[in-house]
């Protein structure tokens, strides 16, 4: 089991990162939420991680924080859901804004993340209420370890880049384009794009 990584960040293309550790490169799928926490290519960052083995491929998840990476856990143990799609729900929502709305057996709210129907989001918020009671979610346990701060950075193809990061999410194109078109502007960089893409269609 591959439980944490700590080496250079080689290359950051939403939603996956390569971290190169002794020369060793890994690629880690990361939530949108970790994701912006990342900083620059050429520095150094530790990632929480959980490794799935299936018969045609070794993935790596990566996480922020270890409380993060135990939400993600227990997401996948709810029927119908793969780490595909509880990725792309910790994209939408930070761990603690998932659990508030679990609290408020907010249901609807889920339905608008790419892959959640109405019987998927009812089942999360049936499953998770009691599962939520033994985590810990405050966002704050064993942040992710930076050097270097996160900087903004000028990007021609912030509008390609942000449309491929949230395709790979689950959401259709038109979704994904019409949702990029409405934040776009000259001073955000694709993070920054992404980041408000998504909270636009919650």
């Amino acid at each position: 089991m591959i439980g944490r990584l700590q080496g250079l960040l080689v290359d950051k293309q939403a939603p996956e990162v390569l971290i190169d550790i002794n020369g060793v490169g890994y690629e880690v799928q990361l939530p949108m939420t970790s994701f912006y926490e990342l900083p620059d290519v050429g520095n150094k960052a530790t990632i929480y991680t959980h490794f799935v083995v299936r018969e045609d491929a070794q993935l790596l998840y990566g996480f922020a924080n270890t409380s993060e990476r135990a939400l993600f856990r227990e997401l996948i143990k709810v029927n119908g859901v793969g780490p595909k799609l509880a990725l792309a729900i910790l994209s939408g929502m930070t761990a603690s804004e998932f659990a508030q709305t679990v609290s408020r057996d907010d249901a609807s709210a889920l339905t608008k993340l790419p892959g959640v129907g109405k019987k998927t989001a009812e089942r999360l918020v049936i499953e998770m209420r009691d599962r939520l009671k033994n985590l810990t979610i405050d966002g704050a346990n064993e942040p992710l370890a930076l050097e270097a701060t996160a900087a903004a950075s000028a990007n021609k193809d912030v509008e390609g880049d942000a449309i491929a990061a949230l395709l790979a999410l689950g959401y259709k194109p038109q979704q994904a384009s019409k949702a990029v078109a409405k934040v776009l502007s000259p001073e955000l960089n694709s993070e920054d794009v992404i980041k408000l893409a998504l909270k636009s269609m919650l």
